[in-house]
């Protein structure tokens, strides 16, 4: 599998993000956006997850289902935890297992990976923001999708879950997935850069 980007432009509010931008990333492969505030990282990371449509260039993915779209086999983590305060923890995993469709896993054992399991009755009102953050990524495990668009993922985790979150990235690229990560950290694992121009 290959996620390319040829010649990207984004434009938002009247205002060029960036452009002339080239990426590429393959099966097992972890690619790192960084780059200052404002370069335009999250901008591009909606692009790829077709949550943006660019002004230039093109979006591929390249050994996937062809039946499928990119967004359709990418799982986008941005900076909010999209969760619902009043259900609990299993209910919003659950929610999004059965939103997000294709092949599942155990939801327990998702919980149990992100070290949540103890607190699957609770609402997800009275988890931390760490825990929050626990939370949308057994979002990533619970329903396989091989292209993960992660935008500062490790945000809000302690150096523990920063641990967890490696080992579950690490696992992720050892089954065949691919990574692209807009980050002002270290990932934690290998990675290509690909560093975006000056602050606008």
């Amino acid at each position: 599998m290959r996620l390319s980007g040829r010649n990207l432009k984004c434009v938002r509010g009247g205002r060029e993000v960036f452009s002339g931008l080239d990426l590429s990333a393959t099966s097992g492969e972890a690619l790192a956006i960084t780059g200052p505030n404002g370069a335009g990282k999250t901008s591009l990371l909606r692009v790829l997850a077709g949550l943006l449509v660019p002004a230039e260039g093109v979006v591929a993915l390249e050994g996937g289902d062809a039946e499928l779209s990119l967004p359709e086999q990418a799982h986008y983590l941005g900076h909010r935890d999209a969760l619902k305060p009043a259900l609990s923890v299993a209910e919003n995993l659950s929610f999004w297992r059965e939103f997000l469709g294709g092949e599942t896993k155990d939801a327990g054992q998702c919980l149990a990976a992100v070290a949540l399991d103890h607190a699957a009755h609770l609402p997800a009102a009275y988890l931390s923001a760490g825990q929050r953050r626990r939370l949308s990524i057994a979002r990533l495990l619970s329903v396989r999708r091989l292209v993960w668009l992660l935008d500062e993922p490790t945000s809000a985790l302690d150096a523990a879950g920063q641990a967890l979150f490696v080992g579950l990235m690490r696992d992720h690229l050892a089954q065949g997935g691919l990574i692209v990560a807009a980050t002002h950290l270290p990932l934690g694992i290998d990675a290509r850069d690909l560093r975006m121009g000056g602050a606008a």
